[in-house]
């Protein structure tokens, strides 16, 4: 059961992306974009929170998503290059590679002491 939720709440932020960046006027773009917004971000910073109990990670994976939406915001907004697609594609890439740290972290750690025994 929960991975089939996994997958269609995948499902559901991919085709979120996908119709923020093609600009559909399709009634589901706003919630599975914002849904995107929330669920990408939080993603990245669970992984990288592995310590942490699952309620406090939840917690601290979903302060860490809002406040990544509103520093890209606030930063579009700055710069003066505010868009929706602007906005998800900076948050994509936030989360992109967030992810690739943590899993270079993980891997290349075991790999460093593997060589070292």
């Amino acid at each position: 059961m929960g991975h089939a939720l996994a997958g269609a709440a995948t499902a559901v932020a991919g085709i979120g992306a996908l119709l923020a960046l093609a600009g559909s006027d399709s009634p589901l773009r706003g919630p599975f974009t914002l849904f995107f917004l929330l669920a990408a971000p939080a993603l990245a910073v669970a992984a990288a929170l592995d310590g942490l109990d699952p309620l406090g990670r939840a917690v601290a994976a979903l302060a860490g998503a809002i406040a990544v939406d509103m520093l890209v915001a606030q930063g579009l907004l700055a710069l003066h290059l505010w868009s929706v697609r602007g906005g998800v594609v900076a948050v994509t890439v936030f989360s992109a590679l967030t992810l690739l740290l943590v899993l270079v972290r993980r891997f290349g750690g075991r790999a460093t002491r593997r060589q070292g025994s």
